[in-house]
């Protein structure tokens, strides 16, 4: 399948997704919206990929969405369409069952790092900026940011981000937990392909329960949360892959998942 706006790349149990406008800093448009989407029904149909990694360039992750676009929106009806066709998008590679790293480098500006806050994990690169400029424009967020954000790093911190709109480093969001670790431009891709494949590496069907039961126990009280993490605990002990785990570690040996 060719792609105009992005490049899906397959090896083993890893996909790489990379954005690719770099003449437009990889500005998001509906068309890339639609290889987006198109990508992740090829991804998630394929059931030998265990983990994807999404990235830009090495000069720019994305720098937001399209400015062409957004002058078309002249009343709220507009804009609420334009949010649509993004919400689905970014709430399809959130809900991807596999683990999803985002790679950023470069600029990861706007409706750029709402993308990266819809994976399960970021890594960065030392030239990596991140700001959320909406402010300047007289408008908020409107694919996340203001939800997703506050819930990785806290309110204080989220709030400081979205009401300057100012670009913030690497290495201070590496000290908010934003992201995981910070490595050079030229290794960002390889360093998140060895840990999507260390991540597809152990059992799928657990790697998929995990990823659940932390999404949905982020919006549930935590009683409920946690007779939740039990209940999928407990129906893991049916799985063939359970009784590989413990067989290999009781016979000291690598297990065959």
């Amino acid at each position: 399948m060719k792609f105009e706006d992005i490049i899906l790349e397959t090896s083993d149990h890893v996909a790489v997704i990379t954005l690719n406008r770099p003449q437009s800093l990889n500005a998001i448009t509906s068309s890339m919206l639609l290889d987006i989407n198109s990508a992740l029904e090829k991804i998630e149909s394929d059931k030998m990929i265990r983990a994807l990694v999404l990235t830009g360039g090495e000069k720019v992750f994305a720098a937001g969405f399209d400015i062409k676009e957004i002058l078309t929106i002249t009343s709220p009806a507009d804009a609420n369409l334009f949010l649509s066709n993004i919400h689905q998008s970014y709430n399809r590679l959130a809900a991807l069952e596999i683990p999803v790293i985002a790679a950023a480098s470069g600029l990861t500006f706007g409706g750029g790092f709402e993308l990266a806050l819809a994976c399960d994990y970021r890594i960065a690169s030392d030239t990596a900026k991140f700001a959320l400029p909406e402010i300047n424009l007289g408008l908020i967020p409107g694919a996340g940011g203001t939800q997703r954000l506050p819930r990785i790093i806290g309110m204080g911190r989220a709030n400081e981000m979205l009401l300057t709109g100012s670009p913030v480093s690497a290495q201070k969001v590496l000290g908010m937990g934003l992201v995981n670790c910070v490595t050079t431009p030229d290794s960002l891709v390889d360093k998140a392909i060895k840990m999507a494949e260390q991540v597809a590496s152990k059992p799928g069907f657990a790697l998929k329960v995990i990823k659940k039961v932390v999404q949905t126990g982020m919006n549930t009280d935590l009683t409920s949360a946690l007779d939740n993490e039990a209940r999928c605990f407990e129906m893991l002990f049916s799985t063939w892959d359970q009784k590989e785990g413990v067989a290999a570690f009781v016979e000291k040996r690598r297990p065959n998942f």
